[in-house]
């Protein structure tokens, strides 16, 4: 059977079938990614942030403490033979991270940095990221999430990214607390508050339509503020709101004017009514993005933990989605790889590596002619080829 034939054999094709949205990392994806966490991970531990590594598989109940609880449907769950108990697979390290900080490292000082990253498995994936597992990393800043703590989140954000080579790099700043803090001023209730989010989720100007004419105008408005930040916080200014939604306009425009600053080139942008995905935040969220890439390249923001006895701590973090990042950064230059026949000495391969080359070692001494080196090289790639005590190019 020819090496054709092979890969159009029924039993290969079983083998080689895996579940929809999961997929095999081949050559050069899989170390380039490896060296895009690597990349990024420095810049992390660059600023104090410290790696932490949880399990892949955790007790169902610890992954759905808080927020949590709504990835439920979206987890791979077994039992776990010895405790009898059900156990979950991640699908995502926050809430891991969240449990380490207020358990194992309780007693540490504030603010604590955490760094993670790691692979999360997810039931589904959805038209837009199809893709069910792939690598998260990330880092948290617990026990402090004032003004600078953000700014610094969003730093160290914009720095790995950058890093790894992407440019044109935009923020998308959010409040998700901020429409629901407006509905209270207003008098709304549960009910069309849940409404309300829904109609600026969805960007549905016609549902707002069924309000009453002051809300409407209201909600109205800020749909419509959505875009350049500075002029969405002079629009949100405008609208001269009152009671806990003035101190999350005040919030905003505070980061805005800050980021501004210190990141010229960084296009910064603001959607006031927009909450999905950002609902357990209880301040400002943001989104990460890039023109060479569609959709988000990550996202943080400010939330809290809980410790056993009740209390809560601040936190803000942020998490990129790799697989996205992958698909944006720049594809590196072909490593320099030397192909050495057999019969040649090993300090001499050792030499080249030490000069930061890929060595290719022959096996055999079928490689003695040059003829027969040379064709071995291409078929494995190489570039070059040890020969007469030279590196030559092929």
């Amino acid at each position: 059977m020819t090496q054709k034939d092979a890969y159009t054999d029924p039993h290969y094709a079983k083998q080689a079938l895996l579940p929809e949205g999961l997929r095999d990392h081949l050559p050069p994806y899989a170390e380039l990614e490896a060296e895009t966490v690597h990349s990024v991970m420095g810049v992390f531990q660059s600023y104090g942030y410290e790696r932490v590594s949880p399990p892949l598989v955790e007790f169902e109940d610890s992954l759905l403490i808080g927020p949590a609880a709504k990835n439920s449907d979206n987890m791979f769950r077994l039992m776990d033979p010895e405790s009898r108990k059900v156990m979950a697979l991640r699908s995502d390290m926050t809430t891991q991270i969240a449990r380490i900080a207020s358990t194992r490292l309780k007693e540490h000082p504030r603010p604590l940095r955490l760094a993670y990253s790691g692979n999360v498995l997810r039931v589904k994936g959805s038209q837009i990221r199809p893709t069910r597992q792939f690598c998260q990393a990330g880092f948290e800043l617990i026990g402090d999430s004032g003004i600078q703590a953000q700014i610094e989140v969003i730093r160290v954000a914009i720095e790995g990214l950058t890093q790894v080579g992407l440019k044109d790099l935009s923020v998308d700043l959010t409040i998700a607390p901020f429409v629901p803090a407006v509905c209270a001023d207003l008098g709304l209730d549960q009910v069309k508050t849940a409404y309300v989010r829904a109609a600026l989720d969805a960007r549905d100007v016609g549902a707002l339509q069924e309000l009453p004419t002051r809300e409407r105008k209201v909600f109205e408005a800020i749909l419509q503020s959505a875009g350049d930040a500075q002029e969405a916080v002079h629009t949100l200014k405008a609208l001269a709101f009152e009671g806990e939604s003035v101190m999350y306009v005040i919030e905003l425009a505070r980061l805005v004017e800050a980021l501004a600053l210190e990141f010229p080139s960084v296009a910064l942008t603001v959607d006031p009514g927009e909450s999905h995905g950002f609902d357990y935040k209880i301040g400002v969220g943001f989104a990460l993005f890039s023109k060479s890439v569609h959709g988000e390249l990550g996202r943080g923001g400010r939330y809290q933990t809980s410790f056993a006895d009740g209390s809560h701590e601040s936190a803000i973090g942020f998490s990129m989605y790799l697989d996205r990042v992958m698909n944006a950064i720049p594809v590196p230059e072909a490593k320099r790889k030397v192909y050495v026949p057999h019969s040649v000495s090993q300090d001499v391969a050792k030499n080249y590596r030490l000069e930061g080359w890929c060595v290719i070692q022959g096996l055999t001494d079928e490689d003695n002619s040059l003829i027969r080196a040379q064709e071995i090289a291409a078929s494995l790639g190489c570039s070059h080829i040890h020969s007469n005590g030279e590196c030559v190019a092929l």
